[in-house]
Order: structure tokens, then sequence, then C-alpha cells
């Protein structure tokens, strides 16, 4: 295919050395046709005809040819040290800032440095991105980027039939292929096994080096740490993307180095340009912007989203945000960001470990501060006495749970929902928590704010539940004006509440206690982990007061459900055969598999839940209107038996506890199997 560029300002040094980004001008009859191809890193220009008519060239690029897609699922795999984290968000911001849809998956290596080359040591990043709606990272790759040879084998599975694999040939010498198990003198870029993929093989190692070696003054190990912009700069030239994005980025980021930005740059115009002079015929691709409600959107991950939203809540009530934490895998970003917004009065405190942690928050809310601290399973069993004592005193307090695959440290770095038990049940007595979770990585910020607004309203500690998967996973944002978010009502006690007296487990129409800030004249009272006097909260161990107090406690939380939203059918009828009820990450794939099994005349409908305890007030209402309910959980049950318990229907579970999401397909095949 001919494709038409404007070159009348541009020399063929120029052509040669940096990336034409004029849009193609109309086809002229009379031109100049030429070929140009790479050869190592000289650039060989040859005519092949000339015809001269004003400035106008007809650049033919070995047969590439231009198409366009509705959505592409792109895999970036390499050692962990191989940028692949990096490339896939540059790529990712690229799109976003192009009005794609889009979701992510970064998928890293449990262990912090793994032996190179080995596949405990594969770190990968999955983007989905589109011109249409995109609610999952997606099921299966269109492209596979693989630096070597461990890479492609965790990876190809995932890669679908007649997918197209982009290898790195010199991550697949004899030393790689043996560090990847790959048995000796079988190479899968030369043995016929990928016969059912289109395979581009390109030596990106000696491409990179040949870029830089002449004059950029850095040594071998400095120079093969940009081949990732080398990826980059190809990828952008295979989708038709600009690189005004990354090279400011780099700008910004290496600006105090200007040897190793100079070095990143270079390397991404290379990559770009390998693209326009390759022999051989190769596809470009173009998606253009997605049809979503105009307003400003930002790229957001579900650890940015928890951050921000925990400002915002903040903010809306007055408070000061104390975040006392400890440092673990995959919540430690929440720290990351907070500590970036100190212009907001946030006050971030790292401590010796997560009892520490969670009891300077419960002391930062009883000194009048909006109190959050965050973990993983494993932290959370530490703060679980903690966790009582927050709800012995009844005071504000937001605890994160960004799940992980476990039990014990398990899988640090895979997702999974295995703490909706421990959420629900994991402390000693009756010890009733409000439990809400985020459904995707911007519902993270409605979440953790609405966390904020009961823990603030009712007088209690809230759990949110996040994953790995959404913590880490990005997707667009319409970032909302401050002014429409809603007020969260913060009221001090003042004055004493009964007489001459003050009573501070007095309680109002919430059955909430007064919130009375330490210092405050006439208000002194009793706190501690030991049962409570209804009213007065002096210690007391009449047998029943604390029967009252317990069940009070209980009918605290229970009151909640009138002051959420009902639970709504997200697509679908609201009565009829099959309701596939979800909760958590678990959303995007069951939103696509519905959509998809709907259009194929299947009688299901998709409804999720946000707030678990206490539940929305007409959940069982929705679940008496449908024959039969499948509840899709990364645990081996844990909704279920609560759904069972409360509702008494037979609902069916399907569970899935491998570290990784579920697939669309997964559930969609799911529901054909019951509804065939």
């Amino acid at each position: 295919m001919e494709v038409v560029r404007n070159l009348s300002n541009i020399t063929l040094e120029k052509l040669g050395s940096g990336v034409v980004q004029e849009r193609p001008d109309s086809v002229s009859a009379s031109c100049i046709l030429f070929h140009v191809f790479s050869k190592r890193a000289d650039n060989f220009i040859s005519f092949a005809g000339l015809l001269l008519r004003t400035k106008n060239i007809i650049f033919n690029t070995m047969g590439s040819q231009n198409e366009t897609l509705e959505s592409v699922i792109i895999k970036f795999a390499g050692d962990s040290g191989d940028g692949m984290q990096l490339t896939g968000t540059q790529f990712t911001n690229t799109a976003a800032l192009l009005g794609n849809d889009l979701s992510t998956f970064p998928d890293f290596p449990a262990e912090i440095r793994a032996p190179q080359g080995t596949l405990a040591g594969v770190s990968g990043y999955q983007l989905h991105f589109g011109s249409v709606e995109i609610f999952t990272p997606g099921d299966h790759c269109d492209v596979l980027v693989v630096m070597n040879a461990a890479a492609l084998k965790a990876n190809l599975e995932f890669l679908r039939k007649g997918g197209t694999i982009i290898a790195n040939t010199d991550g697949f010498d004899a030393k790689n292929l043996r560090l990847a198990n790959i048995e000796a003198g079988k190479n899968p870029l030369e043995d016929g096994s990928l016969e059912n993929y289109n395979v581009i093989k390109m030596d990106i190692t000696k491409l990179t080096r040949a870029a830089l070696s002449t004059d950029s003054g850095l040594g071998v190990k400095e120079i093969d740490r940009s081949k990732n912009m080398f990826v980059l700069g190809y990828l952008y030239w295979m989708y038709n993307r600009q690189l005004d994005h990354t090279i400011k980025f780099l700008t910004d980021k290496f600006s105090k180095k200007p040897d190793i930005l100079e070095a990143n740059i270079k390397v991404l115009k290379a990559g770009y340009n390998l693209g326009e002079t390759r022999e051989e015929a190769t596809s470009r691709y173009s998606i253009g912007p997605a049809k979503i409600t105009p307003g400003t959107y930002r790229n957001m991950m579900g650890n940015q989203a928890t951050a921000i939203g925990l400002i915002a809540a903040a903010q809306k009530s007055g408070l000061q945000l104390f975040y006392g934490t400890y440092p673990i895998t995959p919540a430690s970003d929440i720290l990351h960001e907070l500590s970036r917004h100190k212009n907001f009065g946030v006050k971030t405190f790292q401590a010796e470990d997560e009892i520490a942690a969670i009891c300077s928050s419960i002391g930062a809310s009883f000194g009048g501060a909006l109190g959050a601290t965050a973990s993983s399973g494993p932290g959370i069993a530490l703060k679980g006495e903690a966790m009582g004592l927050a709800v012995m005193l009844e005071i504000p307090l937001v605890i994160i749970n960004v799940q992980r695959g476990g039990p014990s440290t398990g899988l640090p770095t895979k997702t999974e929902q295995s703490d909706l038990m421990q959420a629900l049940y994991g402390r000693n007595g009756e010890a009733p928590i409000p439990i809400v979770a985020a459904a995707t990585p911007s519902d993270c910020f409605n979440m953790v704010f609405e966390a904020c607004r009961i823990a603030i309203e009712f007088m209690t500690p809230v759990l949110f539940l996040s994953d790995g998967y959404i913590a880490n996973g990005a997707e667009p944002w319409a970032f909302p004006k401050a002014a429409d978010l809603p007020e969260i009502k913060v009221n001090f006690a003042k004055e004493k509440n009964a007489g001459e007296k003050f009573l501070p487990y007095k309680r109002d129409e919430k059955l909430s206690r007064p919130w009375a800030i330490p210092g405050t004249k006439g208000l002194e009272h009793r706190i501690g982990g030991i049962e409570k006097q209804h009213e007065t909260g002096n210690i007391s161990y009449e047998p029943a007061n604390h029967e009252f107090m317990v069940r009070m406690r209980d009918a605290k939380v229970e009151k909640i459900a009138d002051y959420i939203p009902k639970l709504t059918i997200e697509d679908g009828t609201e009565k009829g055969k099959l309701l596939i009820l979800g909760w958590g990450s678990t959303y995007g794939a069951i939103k696509s598999a519905v959509k998809r099994a709907r259009l194929k005349g299947y009688d299901v409908s998709h409804a999720h839940l946000r707030y678990i305890k206490p539940f929305p007030k007409n959940l069982g209402e929705i679940l008496y209107n449908f024959e039969h309910v499948i509840i899709p959980e990364m645990n081996t049950g844990q909704l279920i038996k609560v759904i069972r318990d409360k509702f008494l229907i037979p609902a069916e579970g399907f569970n899935k506890i491998q570290g990784m999401p579920f697939t669309a397909a997964e559930i969609f095949n799911k529901i054909e199997e019951k509804l065939k």
C-alpha cells in the first residue's frame, strides 16, 4: 500500500534519523517512489523511480497497510529488570490521551529479584484499549511482546491463535533457553512450534546498541536498559501513536541526566523508524477514540484512586487525614501516593509494625482526625485485636484490605478475594464492622469515600476491600468536581448531653455515640477495650449489659442499610432465569460475559454488591426474582455462604483460586452451560 506524506521541509537525512509525524496527503500521480529499509544501524535508500511534481512523495513502507480496529489487547513480558511495567504504563497513558477506553493488568513476579532469564522472574503488563467500551484487560492478547524465552514460555497460553509475537531474538540464545527450562537444541523461534502465530523477530538488544554505540557516552549495561524504549517506539509505529507524551515523560524524569535522556529518546525514535524501514510486510493499525461521556478524564490505578478518595473525604468532612501504615504488597502504593499530598494536610506515618500502624490511626481518630490504615491479608490478621478495640471504642476508622493470594505469605503479587470471611468474622468476640468493596480501579475512589462517610456518621470502624487486580489495574476515570461530592457531616460534641452530665455512649437516631475530642471541657470520659456500661461508658461486667451492648453495636451496623443505595441490576431484566451476583473485582468479567450472553439471547442478568455488611435492603427481593443465582468468586466460596445463610436460596458457586482474575470467556461458558 502506498502512503503519501508531505515531506516538503524534510531532508532525507532527517527521514533517516527522526520521526515523520505529518499525516498522509492525497495521492499524487507524479511523485518520488522509494523504499527505505534498515540494515543494522545504517539506513539505505533505494530509488525505484523518479517522477517529480511539487514536493509530495509517495512513501512505500515495504507493503505495510493500515487497518482500523475496534480494540486490541497487548501484553508486554520480560525480566523484572526489562522495564515492561514502564513500557506498558507509557503505552497506556498515550492511549488514554488519545481518548481510548482501556483496562490494564500488571502481573508482577513474587520475587524481588529472581535470577535473570528464569520463569520466576517474568514480569508482565496487559493492556486492552479500544474505541468501544472496555471492561476487562482482556482474555487472550492479540500481541505478545517477549524479551526472552522465559517470557514466551510463561505467556504463550494467553495469546490467541493467529496472534502476533514480537520477540527479542537476543533473549533466545542457548543460555536463555536453558534458564527457561526449554529442552536443549529446541528454539521456539526456529523449530516451527509457533507456526500458528505471526512472529516478528528482531534483535532488540543489538538494534538498541547500534542506535547508541557512536556518541552516547554510556556503557553497555546502561545502553541495554533502554531497549524497552525500542519496543515502545515500534509499538507506537504499529498502532499509529505519536511519541510526544513519552518524550515529555522522559524529559521530566531525566531532566538532570541529559545523557540518559538523549539515549532513551534516540532509542524510542529508532524503534519507531524500524517500523517505517522494515523490509517485511507489516500491518499498521488505527484505533479511534471511544464514545464516552464528555468530561475531564485521567488514567487511574486502584491504589491511586483509594488515596485520592481518602483525601477527598478528609476535605469534604473538614478533618485532617492521618494515615498510619506498614508497607506490604500490594497496598504500599497508597502510602506512596498519600505522601505526595502534604499540601492537603495529609499526615502519613510508616510504623514499625502492623499493630503500631493501626493503633496510631485509632489514636488519631480519638484526637479528632480521620484515621485510616491499610494492609493485605497477613497484616489484617495482625491488626485484628486493635480492630476489636476500635469496635469497642466506637470511633471512626477506615481499614483498607488490598487482598492477595493466601494463606500466610501466600502469593504476594497475585490477586484473590479470599479475605471476605476474615473481614466479616476475623476478630475475637462479637465485633461487627461495616464492609464495602470496590468493583473497578476508579470505583476505589467512590467506595473508600463512602467508607469514610459511614465511619464518621456512624462512629464505627469500616473495612474497605480492594484486591491486587484492581489496585494495580488502571482505567479512564471521569475526574469529579469537589462541589459535586456529597458533604460528610461531622458533629463533634461541644457540651454535656444529659443535664449536668456527659454520657459518651448516649445514642442518636443512627445509634451513633457522640465524638468528643480530648481536651473539651466537661466532656472527659473513660475509654478502653473493657466492656462499657450503656450510655455512661463506665466499666461493666454485668451479663445483661454485655448482651445489650453487643446487640446495640450490631444494630448500629445494620442501621447503615437505611442510609445506603438499594441494589440495582447492572445488565438485564429485574426478573428472569439466571442472575450472576458478583462483588469486588469480578465486575468487569461478569459485565462483559453477561452482555455477550444477552446478545446471544440468554435470559441472564447481572447485579453487583458494593455494600457487603450490611447488604442493601432490597437484595433479598432481587434474589427471589430469579430461578437460578450464580456467584463467581476468586475464593472457594465465601459470599455464597453468607447469601445462603441469610436468604435461604440454593445459590451456585463458581470459583477460581489461581492468583489470576476471571476471564469473560470463563463466566460466559458458565452461563451457557447453565442455560443451554
